[in-house]
C-alpha cells in the first residue's frame, strides 16, 4: 500500500517505510488542488509585474536586485547549480529519500508555489528508486538545507549523479532509463525545493527511530548484565516508579522485570548485599530520560515533516506572498542536540556496566577480565577500553552544534542554526552506543558462560527471555576459552544490536515497552 501525502498526516512510521522498504508514494487528490491554486496565483502575480523574493529578485544578499520576467527560469536553474556546494562523502540513500518524501510533502500543503508536474517528477524519481548523490557537509541549518537539497534538485533537472539499481551513473541516464522527463523549472520553483529542513530533518529521523529501538536493546543489555552479576531487583519495582511518574522510567523498568521474570539468579532480595550500585539499581531513571529525550524529539519531528518550511510562503486565499524565517533550523537543531546527548546515556552506563562486569574488585566473584586463564590471558580486558573511547568521542560529538552560529549572505543571514552538524553528530553518536552495548551483550554473555564454568549453574537460572537474548549470541560468537581476535566478535555483537537480530529474538519472548 503506498504513503498518500497531503503535507499535513505524514507519520515518522511513513517516513521510515517509504525510506527503507521502499513503499511507493502518491500525492491526495485534495493536495493537488491547494498546489494548482497556488501556482495559479504566482503566475498571476508574474503577469502583472509584482515584485516578489526569488520570484523576480535575486537570493539572500541580492534580495534587491530585479529580476525580469524572461530570466526567471535561468535564476531558479542558477540557483540550483550554484547551490550544489555540499561536500564530503555522500548520504546513505535511506536518508536521501527520506529527504525527497519530506520535501514532497512540504510542498503538496500548497503553500509554495511549485507546479504539481515538478512535484510529481521528484516523486517519480523517489518511486523509481532513483536517489541523486548527496554529500553530507556543507549545510548551516538555514536558509534551510540550501546546498544538500540542491544536490537533489539537480537530480530533478537531469544533472549530477545518482545510485540507481546498485550503481552511481548520471542522473539523465536514470531518468532516460525510467522514461522520466527532466524539470525545467519555472518561477520561485528552485527556491521551492531548496530553501527547507528536509535533509537535516531526514537524517535525524532516522537516528531518533533507530535510537528508540535501541533503548529497548540497552534495556536488554542490563538484564543481561543483572543475570550476570546477580543484581536485586527490588529496584525495579513499579512503587518506585509511579511515586516518581516520569514514564520513560516507569517503562525501563517494566522492561527490565519483564525480562527477568523467572530468573534464579537476579532476584528481589539477594543475601550477599543490601543495594546495586547505581549503574545496576538507577537503569529506569537513566534509561528511562533518555526515553523520555526521544518521545519530545519524536513529537518535534512530527510536527516539522508536515511543516512548510521554505520562503516566501504563498497564501493565494489572502492575496499575500511573504517573507519570513519557516527554512531555519533552530527547532529541530536543539531538538537533535538534545536527542543525542540522551543517546550517549545510554552508552555511559553501558560502559560502567562492562567495568563492573571486567573488574574483579566489582564482579561480584567472576573471574579477572571474564578469562578463566588470567595472566596468560588477557580475555575481555581491553573491550572495555574499547567502549571508554567510544563513550569519551561521543563526548566530543555531544557539544552542541545549535549555539553555534557564522553569519553568511553577506550578514544578510546573520544567525543561522547548525542544524545538519546537530544531526550528524547525533548520527555518529548512535553508531558508537550501538559499538558500545554491543560490548556489554557480549561480556554479559562471557560472564553468564563463566558462572557456568565455576559450578554455579547460571544459564539454566536464567529468565526465559534473558535465555533468549544469551542463547542468541551464541549463535553467533562462541564463549571464549582462550584469547581470540577480539576484533571479530565485537563485529558481530555491533551486528546484531544493528540489524535488529537480538531485539527480535528477546520480543518472541517478551513484547518490549
Amino acid at each position: 500500500m503506498a504513503v498518500v501525502i497531503d503535507g499535513m498526516n505524514l507519520t515518522i512510521e511513513d517516513a521510515i517505510s517509504v525510506a527503507r522498504d521502499m513503499t511507493k508514494v502518491e500525492i491526495a487528490e485534495d493536495a493537488k488542488a491547494r498546489v494548482n491554486k497556488a501556482r495559479a496565483y504566482i503566475d498571476k502575480k508574474l503577469d502583472e509585474g509584482a515584485v516578489i523574493y526569488g520570484l523576480t529578485t535575486g537570493f539572500g544578499k541580492f534580495a534587491n536586485v530585479k529580476i525580469s520576467k524572461e530570466d526567471t527560469a535561468r535564476l531558479q536553474r542558477n540557483l540550483i547549480r550554484s547551490h550544489t556546494c555540499a561536500v564530503g562523502e555522500c548520504f546513505p540513500k535511506e536518508y536521501v529519500r527520506t529527504a525527497m518524501l519530506l520535501r514532497c510533502n512540504a510542498l503538496v500543503h500548497g503553500n509554495s508555489g511549485i507546479r504539481l508536474s515538478t512535484i510529481q517528477t521528484l516523486i517519480d524519481m523517489l518511486n523509481a528508486g532513483i536517489h541523486p548523490l548527496v554529500p553530507e557537509k556543507g549545510s548551516l541549518g538555514a536558509s534551510g538545507d540550501l546546498a544538500p537539497l540542491s544536490c537533489i534538485a539537480l537530480g530533478l533537472i537531469g544533472e549530477g549523479n545518482c545510485e540507481y539499481k546498485g550503481s552511481v551513473m548520471p542522473t539523465a541516464d536514470a531518468l532516460k532509463a525510467e522514461h522520466i522527463t527532466p524539470v525545467r523549472l519555472s518561477a520561485k520553483e528552485g527556491l521551492a525545493l531548496n530553501n527547507g529542513t528536509q535533509m537535516l530533518t531526514a537524517v535525524g529521523l532516522n537516528v531518533l527511530w533507530d535510537a528508540m529501538h535501541l533503548a529497548k536493546i540497552a534495556d536488554i543489555a542490563c538484564a543481561m548484565t543483572d543475570e550476570a552479576l546477580h543484581a536485586i531487583t527490588a529496584a525495579y519495582d513499579p512503587k518506585i516508579q509511579e511515586v516518581r511518574g516520569h514514564q520513560g522510567q516507569i517503562e525501563s523498568a517494566a522492561n527490565l522485570l519483564d525480562l527477568l521474570n523467572g530468573s534464579r539468579n537476579a532476584l528481589r532480595e539477594q543475601a550477599t548485599k543490601v543495594q546495586d550500585p547505581y549503574t545496576l539499581r538507577c537503569t529506569p531513571q537513566i534509561h528511562g530520560a533518555s526515553r523520555d529525550a526521544f518521545k519530545y524529539v519524536y513529537d518535534v519531528v512530527t510536527t516539522e515533516i508536515n511543516a512548510v518550511t521554505d520562503n516566501p510562503i504563498i497564501f493565494p486565499d489572502d492575496d499575500e506572498v511573504i517573507s519570513g524565517g519557516n527554512f531555519h533550523g533552530q527547532p529541530m537543531a536543539l531538538a537533535f542536540d538534545f536527542m543525542k546527548m540522551a543517546i550517549s546515556e545510554l552508552a555511559d552506563v553501558s560502559e560502567r556496566r562492562i567495568e563492573r562486569l571486567v573488574n574483579p574488585a566489582l564482579s561480584e566473584g567472576l573471574p579477572p577480565f571474564l578469562t578463566k586463564h588470567a595472566g596468560v590471558c588477557s580475555g575481555f580486558m581491553i573491550t572495555q577500553y574499547a567502549a571508554a573511547s567510544l563513550v569519551s568521542e561521543n563526548k566530543v560529538y555531544d557539544h552542541p552544534a545549535c549555539v553555534d552560529s557564522i553569519p553568511s549572505s553577506g550578514n544578510q543571514e546573520d544567525h543561522v542554526s547548525m542544524g545538519m552538524t546537530s544531526a550528524r553528530t547525533a548520527a555518529m553518536v548512535l553508531d558508537n552506543t550501538i559499538k558500545v552495548l554491543g560490548i556489554e551483550i557480549g561480556c554479559a554473555a562471557q560472564a553468564i558462560w563463566l558462572r557456568e564454568q565455576i559450578g554455579e549453574n547460571q544459564i539454566a537460572d536464567l529468565s526465559p527471555a534473558t535465555r533468549a537474548a544469551y542463547d542468541h549470541v551464541r549463535a553467533v560468537s562462541d564463549p571464549v576459552e582462550e584469547d581470540v581476535v577480539m576484533h571479530d566478535e565485537l563485529v558481530k555483537f555491533e551486528q546484531m544490536v544493528k540489524d535488529g537480530s537480538l531485539l527480535a529474538e528477546v520480543e518472541n519472548v517478551v513484547p518490549l515497552r
